[in-house]
């Protein structure tokens, strides 16, 4: 997994058992930083050209699989049945039929040596899908106990069942704006909240960012860094020269968004993952506004679930199993995504 927070490439070595009741476990996990060059070309990799691009996702496939080939002989590392690989994603405009993960490419089997599933994403953007979020199948079904899966990366998304079927979407941008503002303070990002705990409530910017249209939309929907840039960053603009109270105002927006989204169901049992659940700023502020019960469980799964459900869509793609719900992304049928390479 790369995720749009740039954080580093996320990699687990995971065992499934599918004889009853789907289990799982995580045998070896670790993330590999990026490089600063790497953050500078794949941050910009928006604005490129077509033609570069293309040598971006060669460049960037022929990366991925030096980092896998490194990771799996210092593990020692056997008997893999496959790698499943997300890539990095550089543009998604699923209302122009239109989504780019790179480091997808056919290289990644050869160079590796190994079975490759990979490019989650486009065939459902070709069946009429936003092609996100794919998490949730894995959340129904390997983590049926929890009334919503709440990740918090790059991106805030959440999934629940509703009404018999999995509903899942995007809810706002959290760690691309949160570590955006950090980095202009010298920080990676905002260790626990730190600095957003420091700042002051500006209730006019929450008001405008409450006020984006994004939130008044129906699910399916999803979310890519087009919509931060558009929407999100133009308001924030005018707040720069207090970045604290910047940071603390658009973690209560956030948190409010996030509360509104499982408002419906009275004490719902929430599972909170990704970077954002180590942000102690937002999570008593979610605590404090909400009525849900926010659970934040072990550090290797807030650190690493999301590549535990990209293995677990890779493992049902090789057992031919639908791995992508419509209900989640708007598709026109349930089906089993990814492209299948072998060495």
């Amino acid at each position: 997994m790369s995720g749009t927070s740039l954080d580093g490439i996320d990699i687990a070595v995971v065992e499934f058992n599918f004889d009853r009741k789907i289990a799982h476990k995580i045998l070896k996990a670790e993330t590999i930083p990026y490089e600063h060059h790497w953050k500078i070309k794949l941050s910009g990799a928006i604005n490129s050209s077509e033609a570069d691009l293309q040598n971006l996702n060669l460049e960037y496939t022929t990366y991925l699989a030096d980092v896998l080939n490194q990771f799996i002989s210092r593990n020692n590392i056997g008997d893999l049945d496959t790698i499943c690989s997300h890539g990095h994603t550089i543009k998604h405009e699923p209302q122009n039929g239109y989504t780019l993960q790179i480091g997808n490419y056919r290289q990644l089997a050869a160079n590796t040596g190994h079975t490759v599933v990979c490019d989650f994403r486009v065939q459902d953007v070709e069946l009429g899908g936003q092609g996100a979020p794919l998490v949730p199948i894995g959340d129904q079904l390997l983590f049926p106990e929890f009334d919503f899966c709440l990740n918090l990366g790059g991106f805030a998304n959440i999934s629940a069942e509703i009404k018999n079927q999995r509903i899942a979407y995007d809810i706002c941008a959290v760690n691309t704006v949160l570590n955006f503002y950090a980095q202009k303070l010298d920080k990676e990002y905002d260790e626990g909240g730190k600095i957003a705990a420091s700042g002051e409530f500006k209730e006019e910017l929450f008001n405008e960012l409450n006020r984006l249209s994004f939130y008044s939309e129906k699910p399916p929907k999803s979310l890519g860094m087009e919509w931060v840039n558009s929407e999100v960053f133009p308001l924030l603009k005018q707040y720069e020269d207090d970045i604290p109270s910047l940071l603390h105002t658009y973690s209560k927006h956030v948190a409010f968004q996030i509360s509104e989204a499982v408002k419906y169901s009275e004490g719902a049992k929430v599972l909170v993952t990704g970077g954002g659940a180590f942000n102690d700023f937002l999570i008593d502020e979610l605590k404090r506004i909400s009525n849900a019960e926010f659970v934040i469980p072990s550090e290797e799964l807030i650190n690493y679930k999301e590549a535990l459900i990209f293995a677990f869509l890779g493992a049902l793609r090789l057992r031919g199993e639908n791995n992508v719900l419509k209900s989640v992304t708007g598709a026109r049928k349930d089906h089993s995504s990814g492209k299948i390479y072998n060495p």
